[in-house]
C-alpha cells in the first residue's frame, strides 16, 4: 500500500516525516512516500511527484494554519483527488480545527491529532490492504504500543516549530477557475480515450474472418474456456465459421 504524504512549510514537513516513520511501525505493509526523503537526486521533481501521485493508494495532506491555502498543497490535493475512484484522500489537521478549512480541502475526511481520530485513519489505511489487512484486534494492539511515541513526538514538533501566520487565501474566483480548467482537461482525456477505444473496436470488427478465426483458435489453445471464446467472437464471425471453429478446436484438443 503506497501512501503519499503531502506537506508545505517546516511544521507540516516535520509532521509528515514523523507520520512516515510511525506508519511503517504500525502497518508494516505500508509504503509511505514523502518528497523530502524519497525524491532521487537529479530527478525532475515535478515529473517524479506526478509519477508518485499516479500510483498512490492513499494520500494524507498535513495541513497547518500556514499552508492551508498554499498553491502547492492545493495542487497535490487536486492531483490526489483525480484518483478518488481507486484511492482515498485524507487530511491531518496539525494545528487546525475542521471549521478552519475551506473548499476544496473541506471536502476531504479530516483527522485530528487525537488517539481516536488517528486510530480511525489507521483503520482506513489498513482496510485498503484488502486480504492482507490486519485483524482489527491486532491492529489496535499494535497501535496502542506505538501511540505514545507518536503523541510525544507530535507535541515536541508543536513546541519546537514556530506557528506561522496563515497564508493569504486564494480568491474563490481563482480556485473555481482552476477547478473548471482541470475538469475540462479531464473530460478531454476521457473523450480521447473513448474515441481510441471505439477506433480499436471498429478496427477489430473489420478484420478478415480468417484472422479472427486464427485469433479464436490461439485463445482456445492458450487455455481460455471455449465458451468464452465463442462468446467473444459471436456476432463477429458467421455461424458456419463458428461451427468450423468448434470442430477445429475439438481436433486440436484430441491431438494434444
Amino acid at each position: 500500500m503506497k501512501i503519499f504524504l503531502s506537506w508545505s512549510g517546516l511544521r507540516s514537513k516535520e509532521v509528515a516525516n514523523l507520520l512516515s516513520d510511525w506508519l511503517c511501525c504500525v502497518i508494516q505493509a505500508s509504503r509511505p512516500w514523502i518528497s523530502t526523503r524519497d525524491l532521487d537526486r537529479g530527478s525532475l521533481w515535478f515529473g517524479e511527484i506526478n509519477d508518485q501521485l499516479k500510483d498512490t493508494t492513499v494520500g494524507i495532506i498535513c495541513l497547518t494554519q500556514e499552508n492551508k491555502a498554499r498553491p502547492w498543497i492545493l495542487f497535490e490535493a487536486g492531483a490526489l483527488a483525480k484518483g478518488l475512484s481507486t484511492s482515498r484522500v485524507c487530511t491531518l489537521l496539525v494545528d487546525l480545527e475542521p471549521k478552519d478549512i475551506e473548499d476544496p480541502l473541506a471536502q476531504f475526511n479530516h483527522t485530528l491529532p487525537t488517539r481516536d481520530s488517528v486510530l480511525g485513519l489507521v483503520k482506513t489505511l489498513n482496510n485498503t490492504l484488502a486480504a492482507n489487512r490486519l485483524d482489527n484486534r491486532i491492529l489496535e494492539q499494535v497501535f496502542d504500543t506505538y501511540w505514545s511515541q507518536f503523541e510525544d513526538k507530535f507535541k515536541r514538533i508543536l513546541e519546537t516549530t514556530e506557528a506561522q501566520p496563515p497564508s493569504k487565501p486564494r480568491a474563490k474566483e481563482d480556485v473555481l477557475g482552476e477547478i473548471l480548467e482541470n475538469t475540462r482537461s479531464l473530460n478531454s482525456k476521457v473523450r480521447r480515450l473513448e474515441h481510441e477505444s471505439e477506433r480499436y473496436r471498429m478496427r477489430e470488427m473489420r478484420m478478415p474472418s480468417d484472422i479472427l478465426f486464427e485469433q479464436a483458435i490461439e485463445m482456445a489453445k492458450s487455455g481460455m474456456p471455449f465458451e468464452m471464446v465463442i462468446d467473444r467472437f459471436e456476432g463477429r464471425l458467421p455461424k458456419n465459421v463458428l461451427k468450423e471453429l468448434m470442430v477445429t478446436y475439438d481436433r486440436s484438443k484430441s491431438g494434444e
